[in-house]
């Protein structure tokens, strides 16, 4: 199965696992103690089968006693694990042993080791595309062309796969649309990762196919951004301007990962001026970059305003869900319904929102009260990686102009609606210390009053 929307967003790190030490130990740990299927395509358990002389002495507790003796110390840990392999070379956990070596070599800066361990199990479970683009990165850095071309090989085979994915590979807790969304992000960062490695390879022109695929998947300021290097490098002064100029209208962050828009900047500046004697000129480009990008995007966000453009009430509102799919809140008529308005990038939101998750739970089953986080985001495509991470168990909406209908200007407010639709509570700002309790009473009140 090919990574899913999860690992979709890591690969704007390159596919880098950073934990600490702490936290290794205890993954290193767990890839050991749950490697069920590792046993399937390694040598019987308790014995090496290759030295007679272990024969006697049991697999399963010598490496209980390297991860032991180890600790939280990640150099200790390779030592160990190196050794117990060099001792039991058919170890039935060896995939999960070579697993554990590749998370420890990295947190030690090891690369050379990381990769060493990350083809061993690539050998062993080739169908593992996540250790297969760590691979890929590992091999870039090392720019040699043997390297290179091993980086460009592991790259393509996640690319088949992914393209090859079907609906029914999804995780039971992803609507269609979360999967296919995911599906778009990871396909648009491994062609973009592909294309990456063929520049490194100077393959320019396939690796302005992949980086056109990347754009045309999802846009993203990264593809951008390389298509318009290789255009300057080959004298094309029109197409660099022009990617140069969709890169830095773009968001920073996309499904390949964060660009630096000063550095955009500057490129933008330094090509213009070579192709037009000063930058007279260059801000009406950049603004017919926004333009065009604006133009392409699909504006859901746009639609459902206009939609509830004519709302009167609450209940006449239609939301989305963030799978996209319309969420009326007539139904809500009659109940008491509580609202949190937050953003990804506010502070004191990821700070309150777990506390109003909390409370949320406490009535799950009451069918007189309905809770919605509901989302003020501009770039909504932060949204679903964000939730995803937090594990927020309020069903979330997008405003969609309730914000502005609720006359909310700061974040995070909170708002209950009594029975009649009319607004009993309101809070802005943090105040954790009494938080819980100020909206768990002022939710008894308005379930214990009159409609």
């Amino acid at each position: 199965m090919v990574p899913s929307t999860a690992a979709a967003t890591q690969l704007h790190r390159l596919l880098r696992w950073a934990y600490s030490a702490a936290c290794a130990a205890v993954f290193l740990a767990w890839s050991l103690s749950a490697s069920a299927q590792d046993s399937k395509s390694t040598a019987p358990p308790k014995t090496s089968q290759d030295n007679p002389a272990t024969k006697a002495v049991d697999p399963e507790a010598e490496l209980q006693k390297a991860l032991a003796d180890a600790g939280n110390d990640s150099a200790a840990m390779v030592r160990n694990l190196k050794n117990y392999l060099q001792k039991f070379p058919g170890a039935p956990r060896k995939a999960g042993v070579y697993r554990a070596l590749v998370e420890a070599c990295q947190q030690i800066r090891d690369n050379a080791c990381a990769l060493d361990y990350a083809e061993h199990l690539i050998a062993v479970h080739p169908d593992d595309s996540q250790m297969m683009l760590l691979a890929v990165d590992l091999l870039e850095e090392r720019g040699d062309d043997a390297s290179l071309t091993r980086a460009e090989g592991y790259a393509t085979r996640v690319l088949d796969r992914v393209e090859k994915s079907s609906l029914d590979e999804r995780p039971a807790r992803e609507s269609a649309a979360e999967w296919q969304d995911g599906q778009e992000q990871l396909r648009a960062a491994i062609y973009y990762v592909r294309g990456h490695v063929e520049n490194s390879q100077r393959n320019f022109d396939a690796a302005v196919k992949d980086l056109q695929a990347s754009y045309a998947t999802r846009p993203n300021s990264l593809a951008a951004k390389m298509l318009g290097e290789i255009a300057e490098m080959r004298k094309d002064s029109a197409t660099a301007i022009d990617e140069y100029a969709l890169a830095f209208a773009l968001p920073e962050t996309g499904p390949a990962g964060h660009v630096d828009r000063r550095e955009v900047r500057r490129q933008l500046g330094n090509v213009w001026r070579q192709a037009h004697g000063s930058e007279q000129g260059l801000g009406e480009a950049i603004l017919a970059a926004y333009d065009r990008v604006s133009a392409q995007a699909p504006d859901a966000k746009a639609d459902s305003r206009a939609r509830n453009r004519d709302a009167r009430n609450f209940a006449a509102f239609v939301e989305r869900r963030l799978d996209g799919t319309p969420l009326p809140l007539a139904p809500m008529k009659g109940k008491v319904v509580v609202l949190s308005f937050w953003a990804t990038w506010c502070g004191p939101c990821r700070e309150l929102e777990p506390m109003f998750n909390q409370v949320a739970r406490t009535y799950d089953g009451n069918p007189q009260i309905s809770f919605f986080a509901v989302d003020t985001d501009d770039d909504e495509s932060q949204v679903a990686p964000f939730i995803a991470r937090e594990k927020w168990d309020a069903p979330v909406i997008f405003a969609d102009g309730l914000d502005d209908f609720m006359k909310v200007e700061t974040l995070p407010t909170v708002l209950i609606l009594g029975r009649n639709g009319e607004i009993v509570y309101r809070t802005g700002g943090l105040a954790p210390d009494s938080f819980p309790e100020a909206l768990t009473a002022a939710i008894q009140a308005a379930l214990s009053a009159n409609p």
